[in-house]
């Protein structure tokens, strides 16, 4: 079994030690995650292992002829190539062997003695070009390049000409064609679509090295790791199992730590007090210094940045109509680029309605047209009674003022009767003590996130419209962000790619792709179940670049699949259900005031009670024919079963 062994690595910048005698061991079977907070390190020890960067001190062994290889979160130079030359430079492994084949051709070609050896040289090289899938390379180069996204024709465009996710995306293909031993991969699905990830996971699972990845998607991590090394203040921790539980173990841990701190706060005040009344008094002078000399000695406990528990609510949102916001033939074009041709949906109040879908598909623009920042379209939106939105956009730096301080931008958007309180609110989005003062166009990208996030807290709403709000933000933020919305009152229409995100929060799900916009009524296990199918058609189509699962593979994949969707199915119609029992009777209660003497003698109560009851009726039905549906489907499917 290859082996890569990682010992004693030490790094300093300054006076700050970044890492602290690091060490682990990683075989082919090892599925890690690195954790910690932003600026632990984690990126700079990746950078070590691979070479990029020098230790103060490391010691680094591994199997003789086996390969790492390290895709970095931002800093891509792409070569001046098309994509499918870019992609293909991850078989640059082999040209020294091709470098020896010519060689060999001539000496094989001059005849002689050493022509026979030169042809049993040729013979292995041969031999191992053909293993190693050398000569299938177009294949498979192909298939890793359709998988994350591009099609036949980018294949022959030049690769500097893609937007910086999409290099991020070709260099992330070369380092997949380079088939290595051991991948250390930092960020890998920042800049991926729903369809790329959903490729690269099933690419991961088949891949037969060892793994460790940087991510701050909780969902990936938990599908793909069996350990967690957390880097926190230049030290190494492993803990077994997924992400979500190294989080629950780390829970109980901070907990205990929590308790720790308090007590050692306790006793720095009581030290400190008895300081403070004996420092002037000759008698007590030795104590006194004994105690000054035990607080200087004092390790402070501290709790991992990345692991504090934020939390924040949005405030109590405003009364609107149960129609939020309707949209009738929709058409957007950037020039001969057709984004929207008719497009018509409503979106109801309480929705959580989230946007996903290939990059380039319209998301942001159909929210910024959501939101009033866009009126270059033809068609109508119109938002419905009382509706009152909050828009928070991809771009922060565009909604933010580089030249005010924190405090100052919050300020800028607070009632007067807030301002008091802003510094607490500050305080929940990890924003203290000097922080509020930093200058706002220094901000790292997570902490304009927050901000941004932050003032749309300071003005109640009814709808939000949050394009891509986790993004910059860590698994701990996107947390409190996700608990916030779960309690929010109003309606929410959000575009995302973090697929645990949108798992935990969209009731409904709007697929934008090239033949057109699809929504599914429904949870995202069941929007990732038709995804997959339609994705495996589409490997059919390209089965000439893919490779073909094999068929107890794909009858495992289909068959878990199917109990998901059936167990989505369950919770949708059995929450129907529990629905349309309280219509049912919200509309008797309704009956009854109706049939009143001094109600239906009242022209004008009477009109408000019969208005009221058309709309229950309304949405009576609409729940009733879509818990048949959804029953019908539920049946079909245990039958098929």
């Amino acid at each position: 079994m290859r082996t890569l062994q990682v010992q004693d690595v030490s790094l300093a910048f300054g006076e700050r030690e970044i890492l602290k005698n690091i060490g682990f061991t990683m075989n082919e079977k090892t599925r890690a995650a690195l954790a910690g907070a932003n600026g632990s390190g984690k990126s700079t020890l990746l950078k070590v292992i691979s070479g990029e960067i020098r230790a103060d001190s490391a010691s680094l062994s591994i199997t003789r002829d086996a390969r790492v290889s390290y895709l970095p979160q931002s800093g891509i130079v792409l070569p001046e190539s098309t994509v499918y030359e870019a992609a293909e430079e991850g078989y640059r492994r082999f040209d020294r062997l091709l470098d020896d084949m010519k060689k060999l051709e001539e000496e094989a070609a001059e005849g002689g003695d050493r022509a026979m050896k030169a042809a049993e040289r040729l013979s292995e090289i041969h031999d191992t070009l053909s293993s190693s899938g050398y000569y299938d390379r177009k294949s498979r180069i192909g298939s890793i390049l359709f998988g994350l996204g591009f099609t036949e024709k980018d294949l022959e465009r030049s690769a500097r000409t893609f937007s910086g996710g999409y290099q991020m995306r070709i260099a992330l293909a070369r380092i997949l064609v380079e088939d290595p031993d051991f991948l250390f991969l930092d960020e890998p699905t920042n800049y991926l679509d729903i369809e790329a990830m959903i490729w690269l996971e099933e690419y991961l699972r088949a891949f037969d090295g060892g793994l460790m990845v940087v991510s701050h998607d909780q969902g990936f991590l938990d599908d793909m790791v069996n350990e967690v090394y957390e880097l926190f203040s230049g030290r190494l921790t492993r803990y077994a199992g997924n992400y979500t539980e190294y989080l629950r173990k780390r829970d109980e841990e901070i907990k205990e730590l929590e308790k720790r701190a308090r007590r050692q706060q306790e006793e720095i005040e009581k030290t400190e007090e008895f300081i403070e009344r004996f420092r002037y008094k000759a008698t007590k002078s030795k104590q006194v210094q004994s105690r000054i000399k035990a607080l200087d000695k004092i390790d402070l406990i501290e709790i991992p940045p990345h692991l504090r528990k934020l939390s924040f609510t949005f405030p109590p949102s405003p009364h609107s109509g149960n129609d939020v916001i309707a949209v009738t033939d929709l058409h957007k074009a950037y020039g001969s680029n057709t984004i929207y041709n008719g497009f018509s949906f409503l979106v109801r109040k309480g929705e959580r309605l989230a946007i996903t879908g290939r990059n380039g598909a319209g998301k942001s623009t159909l929210l910024r047209i959501l939101a009033g920042e866009d009126d270059a379209y033809s068609g109508t939106v119109r938002d419905g009674a009382g509706v009152k939105k909050a828009y928070f956009a991809q771009d922060t730096e565009n909604h933010l003022n580089p030249d005010n301080t924190v405090l100052e931008e919050a300020e800028s958007e607070a009632d007067t009767k807030d301002i008091p309180g802003i510094r607490s609110l500050l305080g929940a989005f990890l924003f203290s003590d000097d922080d509020v003062f930093k200058k706002v166009g220094i901000l790292s990208g997570g902490e304009k996130s927050r901000l941004q996030l932050l003032k749309i807290l300071l003005h109640p709403s009814n709808l939000l419209l949050l394009d891509e709000p986790t993004n910059h933000l860590d698994i701990n933020a996107k947390e409190m962000l996700l608990n916030a919305i779960k309690s929010y009152g109003g309606t929410v229409i959000f575009v995302s790619h973090d697929r645990h995100f949108i798992k935990n929060l969209a009731t409904r799900i709007l697929y934008l792709t090239d033949e057109g916009p699809e929504f599914f009524d429904g949870d995202y296990e069941y929007f990732e179940y038709r995804i997959a199918e339609k994705e495996a058609k589409f490997q059919i189509k390209k089965e000439t670049h893919t490779e073909v699962k094999s068929a107890q593979a794909l009858s495992h994949e289909e068959s878990k699949q199917r109990r998901n969707r059936i167990r989505s199915l369950e919770r949708i119609c059995e929450s129907l259900s529990a629905e349309l029992e309280e219509l049912s009777g919200r509309m008797d209660r309704l009956d009854e005031e109706i049939a009143k003497p001094e109600n239906y003698s009242d022209a004008v109560k009477i009109s408000k009670l019969m208005k009221e009851k058309e709309e229950l009726e309304g949405l009576i039905s609409s729940k009733e024919e879509e818990w048949l549906m959804k029953s019908e489907e539920l049946e079909a499917m245990n039958e098929e079963n």
